[in-house]
Formats: structure tokens, C-alpha cells, sequence
């Protein structure tokens, strides 16, 4: 079986086959990434991220995995379409605004059916971006702290105690929105299987193409 990068080689080449291939094994991941953040702009910001990936003008660092590599430019895009539809004049500062707060995301409109899910999710939106990114890629993704600083370009010890504020954090947000203690209680227990079960309810609108 061919690695990512040697398809990624193949499709700059040409290769549509391998441009197809490397689509299907992490569509779902970049299109989890966009989901939760930017509603139906999600499979446009997937595509120009694949694009992206074939254009090579986000420079890949040797040591960096592939994966690192491909959420790298799905942040820019990411941040690059926030930037664009914010129509304030100052900078957005990202670690500072959460997309509700930019008023770009329905703070309720969620994509999972158990309550505890859609908590989570409501939750999750009300984080600072950055915070946001960073728990979404360690829950969801699993990608290591030292992955995670790649994909923000912030220090290892940066990103630590980023995902240990954001946590907390998280946790006061679902407390606040909770409608009752049960759901409150039943979502904090169980947190890491809500959260791996998110992977699973975050799914494209449509089937890649083929």
C-alpha cells in the first residue's frame, strides 16, 4: 500500500487515482474538522483543503507526520474563511473568540442526536477557536501534543496547558448550558466515550467522490 505522501507525490503528478485514494482515507477527518465550526461551508473549506495539498504552497516540514501536515492547511483555511466573513474591523484574535462569539455559528444548531452529544457539541463552540481546535484534535483525532503545537505553531508547553484550561473550561460551559443535573452528570461521567462517539455523528452531507 502506498504511504500519504507517495500518493500526494502521485496526485501532483497527475495521478487522479491517487488523489482519489488519498481523499478517501481522511475526507471524514478534515470534514469533522470544518463541521462543528462553520455549518454548511464545510465540504467547500474540505475540497480547497485537498486542493490545497495538491497546490504545496504551505511549505511541509520534513519531521512533521502527514496528518500534521494536512491540518496545518486546514486551520488556514479555516481561519482565512472566519477572517473573511468577520465584518469587524479589528483583527479576530482566535484564542480569545469562539465562533459564536463571531456570531459566524448557530450556538444550538448541532449535528448529534443523544442530548449528551448535542452538549457537548454547544459546548465546544463557546470555546475560544484555538481551544476549540486543540480539544477537537486530541478528542477526535488523537494527534499528540506535540502534533497538536505543529497544527497551531504554538510551543509544546503552550499547547499542555491550552488543552488543560480548555478542559476546564469545557467543563464550567457544559455545567452553564446543562438543562438538568441528570444530563449534567451524564455527560460529565461518561465524557470520553461522548466524545469518541462524536466521531461517528460528525459525517459528510454526501459521499466523497468517487
Amino acid at each position: 500500500m502506498s504511504s500519504d505522501f507517495e500518493l500526494l507525490e502521485a496526485w501532483r503528478g497527475g495521478d487522479e487515482v491517487a488523489g482519489r485514494d488519498l481523499f478517501s482515507r481522511y475526507f471524514d477527518a478534515v470534514f469533522r474538522f470544518f463541521r462543528n465550526k462553520v455549518n454548511d461551508a464545510a465540504e467547500d473549506l474540505t475540497q480547497q483543503t485537498f486542493m490545497g495539498l495538491v497546490a504545496g504552497r504551505d511549505k511541509f516540514r520534513g519531521d512533521a507526520s502527514f496528518r500534521t501536515y494536512l491540518f496545518v492547511i486546514a486551520r488556514k483555511r479555516l481561519y482565512s474563511y472566519l477572517r473573511n466573513l468577520d465584518k469587524r474591523q479589528d483583527p479576530i484574535e482566535f484564542g480569545n473568540s469562539s465562533v459564536v462569539d463571531l456570531g459566524l455559528v448557530s450556538p444550538s444548531q448541532a449535528v448529534a442526536v443523544r442530548q449528551e452529544q448535542q452538549l457537548l457539541l454547544q459546548a465546544l463552540r463557546r470555546l475560544p477557536v484555538e481551544m476549540q481546535l486543540a480539544l477537537e484534535l486530541h478528542y477526535w483525532e488523537e494527534l499528540t501534543v506535540v502534533e497538536i503545537a505543529d497544527v497551531l505553531e504554538t510551543p509544546v508547553g503552550t499547547v499542555k496547558s491550552r488543552l488543560q484550561r480548555a478542559r476546564q473550561r469545557l467543563d464550567a460551559v457544559i455545567a452553564e448550558l446543562s438543562e438538568s443535573e441528570a444530563l449534567l452528570h451524564s455527560t460529565m461521567d461518561n465524557f470520553d466515550e461522548w466524545a469518541r462517539d462524536l466521531q461517528r455523528h460528525i459525517a459528510p452531507a454526501k459521499e466523497p467522490p468517487g
